[in-house]
């Protein structure tokens, strides 16, 4: 017998994922949460002390509009990116291998660019001089150049565009896994194509679409530059104003009582995703 067998794994290592959370998470928040209910000082930042005039700010028609369009923004991304990624994947899994490894390494290609890449060359690439403006004027699309930045629809291609490769990602191992004798199934009983993939496929995957629904919506619910680049003062996220508080503003426990709120949120979401995913283990 090996001298490896019937060893067990010692207690302390199962301390180090919880040291490193409380370190990278826990202290972090609890500072955050101080300085939320800290008291501001004029011409500085603030005073340590328990006051909740901050949070009491919050609750204004002005910061549940920002909260709402955070949210909208975000959902609407997430919706895009799962409805354009699950198809993609499907096809994807359906791929020879070496394919998928190609197009594997161009979505972790994407990954690496960064969030100021990206917003710039969509705001190049949507302008009216350099753009696909003038592009559609020379097929006779349009009559003349028109700019496509700033405005909501630039914002939702820089959040998509960023948020769909970790769709891909989720997606792609469940799908590759999936029964091909499924579809077959279906199509032996008399369903179309579209209606095997609604009706058979769809059920199937519920749990990973509802996963890659929460990561991309966590992931596009702080963004920052994006929505300053590509979009309009009024699309500007919670992260946007989180940072004119503290900066522009110097209201420090304003800006945190916001960050509070934004990380509730989304681990509001986060919750969510898994109480619904157990409820759907105990029910099966």
């Amino acid at each position: 017998m090996s001298a490896g067998v019937g060893r067990t794994t010692p207690g302390w290592l199962g301390a180090i994922p919880a040291v490193w959370l409380a370190v990278l998470f826990l202290i972090p928040f609890a500072i955050m949460l101080s300085v939320s209910v800290a008291q501001r000082v004029p011409g500085g930042f603030f005073e340590p002390g328990f006051e909740l005039a901050s949070y009491a700010r919050l609750f204004t028609a002005f910061f549940g509009r920002i909260l709402l369009t955070s949210v909208l923004i975000a959902g609407g991304a997430a919706l895009i990116c799962v409805a354009l990624a699950f198809p993609f994947t499907v096809i994807l899994a359906g791929m020879r291998r070496r394919a998928q490894t190609l197009v594997l390494v161009m979505l972790l290609a994407v990954l690496s660019l960064s969030e100021v890449i990206i917003g710039f060359s969509l705001s190049t690439l949507l302008s009216r001089t350099a753009g696909v403006g003038n592009l559609f004027a020379a097929l006779g699309l349009t009559e003349t150049s028109q700019a496509y930045t700033p405005g909501l629809f630039a914002l939702m291609a820089g959040l998509c565009y960023l948020g769909f490769p970790y769709a891909v990602l989720v997606l792609y191992p469940p799908v590759s896994r999936l029964d091909p004798e499924l579809g077959e199934a279906a199509r032996s009983m008399g369903a179309s194509p579209l209606r095997g993939f609604l009706t058979v496929t769809v059920p199937v995957l519920r749990a990973p679409i509802l996963g890659a629904l929460i990561l991309v919506f966590v992931f596009t619910l702080g963004a920052y530059l994006l929505p300053q680049l590509l979009g309009r003062p009024r699309h500007w996220t919670l992260s946007v104003h989180i940072t004119d508080q503290a900066i522009f503003q110097s209201n420090l426990p304003l800006a945190a009582a916001m960050a509070v709120v934004l990380l509730l949120v989304a681990l509001a979401m986060v919750g969510l995703a898994l109480l619904l995913g157990r409820q759907r283990e105990a029910g099966a």
